[in-house]
């Protein structure tokens, strides 16, 4: 093989590891708006199922879903736009909705009957979808989809989340918190 073959073949296998290492070094540690998302109050979205009681007003309390568009439907005052507001916000859109001509001062309390699922994938027991428990570990959620695989990267694992209206992926390690509606990848090991 000529010099000038030998330089081509050493510049093509240099392009092929950096390429490689490249890849293995694509996704960044999550970033700082990950951790600071989980100690904010709850957000609501679609999938979120509340049970919202009005004092005294039996017909009007019950159980209701935030819907895909980010609504929920309520008896006298139509939907009322939930996604991304906390609970106490949409106490305080109800009741202002209820006072203009339905109830002279509505006392309303909402709770989380059942938070959206989170979403596991990857090198676990069983991929799927799971329900979210509030104080919910990376490591609870591959637990509940059935452990590890022999083939998975133990240490961490990659998390989508949505944050202010952006989807966002970080990789984080298994001892960090999960929110509602996150999407889990457990990874496979290189060795």
């Amino acid at each position: 093989m000529s010099t000038a073959g030998k330089k081509t073949a050493r510049a093509i296998a240099l392009a092929i590891l950096s390429a490689v290492v490249g890849g293995c070094t694509s996704y960044q540690p999550a970033p700082k708006a990950f951790s600071e998302a989980t100690i904010q109050p709850y957000r609501l979205d679609s999938g979120d199922r509340l049970r919202i009681n009005v004092f005294e007003q039996a017909g009007l309390s019950g159980t209701y879903t935030v819907d895909q568009a980010g609504y929920v439907a309520f008896p006298l005052i139509g939907s009322i736009p939930s996604r991304g507001h906390t609970l106490p916000e949409l106490e305080g859109m109800i009741a202002a909705k209820l006072r203009e001509g339905f109830l002279r001062d509505p006392d309303v309390t909402i709770e989380v009957d059942r938070y959206r699922s989170v979403f596991i994938m990857g090198e676990v027991g069983q991929a799927g979808q799971y329900s979210y428990v509030p104080g919910m570990t990376v490591q609870n959620a591959i637990a509940v989809a059935g452990g590890f695989s022999p083939r998975a990267n133990q240490s961490n694992a990659d998390i989508t989340r949505k944050i202010n209206g952006r989807i966002i992926t970080g990789r984080v390690p298994i001892s960090d918190p999960v929110m509602a509606g996150d999407t889990i990848y457990v990874r496979e090991r290189l060795f």
